[in-house]
């Protein structure tokens, strides 16, 4: 009768990990990924105070907001979103100069304007269309990407919200007052997909962003001047 002897445990090989360091790592990343969301939490709560004011200082901050969340969206799959934080990150740039060049064009024009005057401006009937045209185009161009070529789970609402806040922004950097319109919108609809994705201090960052964008709208009404 032949006896056949158990096979000895295998011994990794050196420098290879563990499960357990595996499950280590893995935890630590998480950890390390909820604080950088608390932070642009922070961040972003600092962004639109300063957005509401109109003091410039939002395109540094923003700048700063969106670089994080980069990290934040693509670590829950949320990669339209991801990109929009991207586009974000490079239009801080774009805005901070535009905000710089215009109100100092403005105010070389009238000296008596009040150097923290809010300054805006209204959205054209014309404007209006092409924005909309753009925003079909857009959404339909990401839902079809996230569709095919990604594990997204939530690709149209994904696409939607980056699609509205790429105008949205683009809108904002021009000081067109109804940008606050559009924000309201798309931080709405924001909430559903990070309370489903589980991101829930960034769900309630942008049910702050929701309520405050209506406190903007009417602060720029109430406050600013038309150019």
């Amino acid at each position: 009768m032949t006896v056949i002897s158990p096979k000895p445990a295998r011994t990794p090989w050196p420098g290879s990990p563990s499960n357990s360091n595996l499950i280590f790592n893995y935890q630590l990343s998480i950890t390390k990924m909820v604080w950088l969301e608390y932070f642009g939490v922070i961040t972003g709560l600092l962004y639109l105070f300063l957005e509401i004011k109109q003091h410039k200082g939002m395109w540094v901050v923003g700048f700063l907001t969106s670089l994080v969340y980069v990290f934040v969206f693509l670590s829950a799959k949320i990669y339209a979103d991801m990109g929009l934080q991207t586009y974000y990150v490079g239009i801080s740039i774009y805005g901070f100069y535009q905000w710089t060049r215009k109100k100092h064009e403005i105010h070389t024009e009238n000296d008596s304007l009040p150097s923290d005057r809010i300054l805006y401006t209204h959205l054209s009937l014309p404007l209006f269309v092409g924005i909309i045209g753009t925003l079909a185009v857009v959404f339909a161009i990401l839902w079809y990407l996230l569709h095919q070529f990604t594990d997204s789970p939530i690709p149209v609402g994904d696409a939607f919200t980056t699609s509205v806040g790429i105008v949205a922004t683009w809108m904002l950097a021009r000081r067109i007052i109804e940008h606050w319109i559009f924000w309201v919108i798309v931080n709405l609809v924001s909430v559903y997909l990070y309370y489903l994705r589980g991101l829930y201090p960034t769900m309630l960052l942008y049910f702050c962003y929701a309520t405050l964008a209506i406190v903007g709208y009417y602060n720029w009404r109430k406050k600013g001047e038309e150019f």
